[in-house]
């Protein structure tokens, strides 16, 4: 058992030995798709704390020789599977935490030379019969060590673009450069590789490096593919967990859901576990790596990035081409690439299948009002975000004009004159207007009830908050709005519900541009 080479399984047994531990092993039987065949070089890119490390420790665990870790697999679904032992610690494994010897190593210009070095020392030990040479590359020492004895390799490296996303020197990054061609680009040493696997928070970067590295096949937080389920925690998992351990589901999924991959339904996995751990919602995952993200990024201020900003915060989804973005920390010339970069570290969601960017959830959202408080170019919209805890307040006593006046301002934020009068937008502005109540309230756009469709309903979240159901209308009446509400029974969609109940009738008047706005109560029995 070495440090680099064979290591052993306490990582992993740690791991699993934490109070709440999601079975991910089935991504083992993903991962032996690819042992030995011609699509065996993988690249895995998500956001931090969406469960890399542990992925490559049970890896790590898996294939190498270096533990025997059966025992500590028979729990879990892996084991239930015919092909489970005949992979199972039978690999050299070569595993590198990028990030941990980059922070580790004084003289980090030498740090390729010295990770090497010490990886060949132990390939030494390990195979005391071959002419291995720490003069040589790494890579030409694993070719000696597999022609010698027909031993393949598995290469694990976590963080492996640590060395992108720091500012290093040219010196180190060439050496890295160097490294990995050396690496993953001859075709002479790719027989000694049974499987090269990266995981990294950014995709292959598309200058200099792809050139090393573009024989991976990626998967990444835009599309996961076969790996989709393992990008964090599905739905199913987390409502498995809720009632474990006697959380809430709904309130975590409107806290923590809202990526989605291939049909699965995403949540941060630290955000749930510190959720169930302290019994508590809260912000954990952006503890880890604050708003200021996303404010360094706003201050580019590319044409079109604002527009984009104002209206995902009022609830939409945005278009972004996401082919431009060079995947780099510096090499940014659009609003696309720069939603493209948020979408990779985990601050904006991506739809595959329409090509468009929102907000996943409440969490991120609140990283986002953070964000733009502290911009300039967002003053506006933090008023009006500012304002909407009175507008709260005022609707709930049932002071029409207030909200009247409110969406006359954020309906002139979030819209250009082309797009004015369209009724999506009118619902934004509504959503933006009443963006402190999605603090107390489930907000549900178009909800089936009745006999039709209710524009906009807010459900309360907790039992002394009257619910909501607000009817837009144009160039007609704030009576006829509220009739619409009454006749078509829209309050029915909220049949486990009792108590005060809020109809807000709304008319835009596309002529004068202005909002009228009438409120009812009604106590629903």
């Amino acid at each position: 058992m070495g440090i680099y080479l064979n290591p052993g399984n306490e990582n992993f047994r740690r791991d699993t030995s934490m109070e709440i531990y999601v079975d991910k092993t089935m991504m083992i039987e993903k991962m032996n798709n690819f042992i030995d065949r011609g699509n065996n070089y993988v690249c895995i890119s998500r956001p931090r704390r969406f469960g890399k490390t542990m992925a490559g420790n049970m890896l790590s665990s898996y294939y190498s020789k270096g533990c025997d870790s059966k025992e500590l697999f028979l729990r879990y679904k892996i084991a239930q599977t015919d092909a489970f032992e005949s992979k199972l610690n039978r690999y050299n494994v070569i595993k590198i935490d990028v990030n941990s010897e980059y922070q580790n190593t004084r003289n980090r210009d030498d740090l390729i030379d010295i990770l090497s070095t010490a990886i060949i020392k132990e390939m030494q030990e390990q195979f005391p019969d071959v002419n291995l040479n720490i003069e040589d590359s790494l890579a030409m020492n694993l070719l000696k060590a597999y022609t010698k004895t027909g031993e393949t390799f598995i290469i694990i490296m976590d963080e492996y673009d640590v060395l992108v996303r720091e500012q290093v020197s040219k010196t180190l990054f060439d050496r890295y450069l160097s490294f990995l061609n050396g690496l993953f680009k001859s075709d002479t040493v790719r027989p000694a590789i049974s499987l090269a696997y990266l995981t990294g928070i950014l995709p292959v970067v598309r200058d200099r490096i792809q050139s090393k590295l573009n024989n991976f096949e990626e998967y990444t937080i835009l599309d996961a593919g076969v790996l989709a389920e393992y990008v964090g925690f599905t739905s199913e998992e987390v409502i498995d967990l809720c009632s474990k351990y006697d959380v809430d589901y709904e309130e975590c999924k409107r806290w923590y859901n809202g990526y989605s991959q291939h049909g699965y339904e995403i949540y941060n996995p630290r955000s749930v576990i510190k959720a169930i751990d302290t019994k508590r919602f809260g912000n954990y995952w952006s503890q880890t790596s604050t708003y200021q993200a996303i404010a360094d990024r706003l201050e580019q201020n590319f044409e079109g990035t604002k527009d984009s900003v104002i209206q995902m915060i009022s609830g939409q989804s945005v278009d972004v081409k996401v082919t431009t973005y060079m995947n780099t920390m510096t090499d940014f010339s659009s609003s696309d690439d720069l939603l493209t970069y948020l979408i990779h570290i985990g601050y904006l969601a991506y739809d595959l299948d329409d090509g468009t960017c929102h907000i996943p959830n409440k969490e991120i959202r609140d990283e986002w009002i953070s964000a733009i408080a502290h911009n300039n170019e967002y003053r506006a919209t933090d008023r009006i975000i500012k304002a909407s805890r009175q507008l709260l307040e005022d609707t709930i006593a049932g002071d029409g004009e207030a909200v009247a006046r409110s969406l006359d301002a954020s309906h002139i934020h979030v819209s250009s004159n082309r797009s004015y009068n369209n009724e999506d937008v009118l619902q934004s502005a509504i959503y933006l207007s009443y963006i402190y109540a999605l603090n107390q309230y489930t907000v549900v756009k178009e909800m089936t009830s009745g006999k039709g469709f209710a524009d906009m309903v807010f459900i309360p979240l907790a039992p002394d908050t009257p619910a909501m159901i607000i009817e837009l209308k144009r160039n007609s009446s704030t009576k006829t709005a509220l009739d619409q509400i009454k006749n078509k029974t829209y309050f029915d969609s909220l049949e486990h519900y009792s108590g005060n109940l809020l109809f807000v009738g709304i008319n835009y008047d596309e002529t004068d541009k202005t909002h009228s706005c009438k409120i009812e109560r009604f106590v629903k029995q």
